[in-house]
């Protein structure tokens, strides 16, 4: 089975036509970078993203966050929903760990500014 995809890796934005089989990527082109090559691999058998939010502190104050690095592209809504049943504590600096092993997923969320 062929599968067509932009890559986002880099600003190139290349098209990417990748040939699967048993949910693995056995060739791709259309990449011009090695980026391009990992990006279709990932993306055809386990899918990640990143996520950003804002949680809310204990005196209502928005604090923006981050996970840690990519989750799983299934369990987003399950980090969003964790990010937003927390109650972070003030102050934060910009890469406190806010929540961790965030909806088991193995990922912290962290700040993204420093919030007083």
């Amino acid at each position: 089975m062929k599968r067509n995809m932009i890559c986002i890796g880099c600003p190139m934005g290349c098209e990417l036509t990748v040939e699967v089989e048993n949910g693995q990527a056995v060739s791709v082109s259309g990449n011009n970078c090695a980026v391009g090559k990992r990006y279709a691999e990932t993306e055809v058998s386990a899918p990640t993203r990143m996520v950003t939010s804002t949680a809310i502190a204990e005196n209502g104050v928005p604090v923006p966050v981050k996970t840690k690095s990519p989750v799983p592209k299934d369990k987003i809504f399950d980090v969003v929903a964790a990010i937003k049943a927390a109650k972070v504590s003030l102050p934060v600096s910009i890469g406190d760990v806010v929540i961790e092993n965030a909806a088991e997923t193995g990922v912290s969320i962290v700040a993204t500014k420093r919030v007083f």
